[in-house]
């Protein structure tokens, strides 16, 4: 019997793992309130905004070359009537979607599969504005419902709205979407329906990500 010492192990082994290329994927979840488990998602909208190599070199790509959108029935009777309100103007319908409402499982496990394959290899990052509200759903229904689990890893996302901190240090009062600098305003309305605020936001990400500061010359 031979051992190898460690010394003797071949160099592959220590070598670092590549670097993948990021794939930007705006999501966006409309709800019927504040957190998953005693609420329920009702839509999930996803578009592709980008990809960036190790090299910094970014490339915008075309939101609606790739797109995906589910609506969901709805796991608990909780729901707010604010939240409601605010979705109503896109036929987004509670009652409706009890019965004609995707079952999470195949859902997720839609999405799932949807953004590996869009990815191909690519690390799959997550941009959305504000991140928490719909990475907290995402994440809780991913894990929850979908037969393969998340495609996106612990950390694999980015927030917009802090992206737009770092760049103005304004507090959060003045960081609203109305309150953005000109050249970041999207030309797509935000209507509250998923797909739609994918959209927009896969816009805002792209002027964001080439967007200097006030002061900033690079």
């Amino acid at each position: 019997m031979t051992t190898t010492s460690e010394d003797e192990l071949p160099d592959e082994l220590d070598a670092e793992p590549p670097v993948r290329t990021d794939a930007y994927i705006s999501a966006d979840i409309e709800a019927d309130g504040p957190i998953p488990g005693r609420f329920s998602m009702l839509a999930l909208g996803m578009c592709i905004a980008g990809e960036q190599d190790a090299a910094g070199t970014f490339r915008p790509i075309q939101p609606e070359s790739a797109r995906f959108y589910r609506e969901l029935k709805p796991i608990s009777e909780e729901f707010e009537q604010e939240a409601l309100n605010a979705i109503a103007e896109t036929g987004l319908d509670r009652e409706r979607l009890k019965t004609e409402g995707i079952d999470p499982a195949q859902a997720m496990t839609d999405a799932a599969k949807w953004v590996l394959d869009l990815a191909d290899g690519r690390r799959p990052v997550f941009v959305g504005w504000p991140m928490g509200y719909d990475w907290m759903f995402l994440q809780w229904y991913f894990h929850t419902y979908s037969e393969i689990g998340s495609p996106f890893s612990f950390g694999s996302a980015l927030d917009m709205k802090t992206m737009v901190y770092v760049g103005t240090h304004r507090v959060l009062d003045e960081l609203g979407k109305e309150k953005l600098p000109p050249e970041l305003v999207p030309q797509r309305p935000h209507t509250h329906h998923a797909l739609d605020d994918a959209v927009e936001q896969a816009e805002l990400f792209q002027r964001l990500r080439r967007w200097r500061p006030p002061g900033r010359d690079q």
